[in-house]
């Protein structure tokens, strides 16, 4: 079972690590997406106002935790950053729910459940001891 458990980290870890990199480089249009969330989240928690940075941090958070995840560093702790990062992402990057187009609103509708599952990949993660 370890060379598929080995496999999966790197597969999990490193999906994250890319991605997160690109987003920590360039952030293009997820600062755009992320300013409704982001506004919404300030009124609960004090959060810079630059959302650029924010979205650069928030890749660069992903970048780490996925690398950590892909080497087996602490990948339950790793694991649970991951779904920290991933919620945010998730609401404000496919909130499908807003968008009128059919054929845009089913690709985000795809985009948020793929997400969806990818969190829950992570919280077995989270949960698994061997």
């Amino acid at each position: 079972m370890k060379p598929v458990r080995l496999l999966a980290r790197v597969l999990t870890g490193s999906t994250y690590a890319l991605l997160g990199a690109d987003a920590a480089r360039e952030p293009g249009g997820r600062v755009t997406a992320a300013g409704p969330t982001l506004e919404a989240i300030r009124r609960i928690v004090p959060l810079p106002d630059d959302d650029t940075v924010l979205v650069r941090t928030n890749g660069a958070v992903m970048a780490s935790a996925g690398t950590l995840l892909a080497l087996g560093i602490l990948p339950r702790t790793s694991a649970v950053v991951l779904v920290g990062s991933l919620v945010p992402t998730t609401v404000a990057g496919h909130a499908f729910w807003k968008v009128d187009d059919p054929a845009a609103r089913k690709a985000q509708r795809v985009q948020f459940h793929k997400n969806l599952a990818m969190i829950g990949g992570l919280l077995l993660v989270a949960l698994d001891r061997g």
